[in-house]
């Protein structure tokens, strides 16, 4: 997927997880979703395809559910996605898991930054 950085596709994600964001935590009554936070959202080129990166506090198995939950709610998502903003075509959702909070918390190391690295 090639991702979109102009303007509108900015302003367009960010409008997206802020709906999101409000149908997850207002609508949704799936307790699986009740810890996930969306982080961001990176839209296609032509704007037909949304990645919406979510985080969540729990092990693997929280995530897996999560991620089951997230896929059964997505047309669900779309649909309000679809009543909130007026756009002729409404993008795909897709969610992906986004291990960037996870990776710095924890301290997985760079490559090149390993502590064999040091002088």
């Amino acid at each position: 997927m090639k991702i979109s950085s102009g303007r509108r596709a900015s302003r367009l994600g960010d409008q997206i997880m802020r709906e999101l964001a409000n149908m997850l935590l207002e609508e949704s009554q799936d307790p699986r979703l009740a810890f996930v936070t969306l982080s961001g959202v990176r839209m296609n080129s032509n704007l037909r395809v949304a990645e919406i990166l979510f985080t969540l506090s729990g092990g693997e198995e929280n995530l897996k559910d999560a991620e089951v939950a997230l896929e059964k709610a997505k047309g669900f998502l779309r649909s309000g996605l679809g009543k909130r903003l007026k756009l002729r075509y409404l993008p795909e959702l897709r969610f992906v898991h986004d291990r960037f909070l996870e990776d710095m918390i924890y301290g997985k190391p760079c490559p090149g930054n390993s502590p064999d690295n040091q002088e």
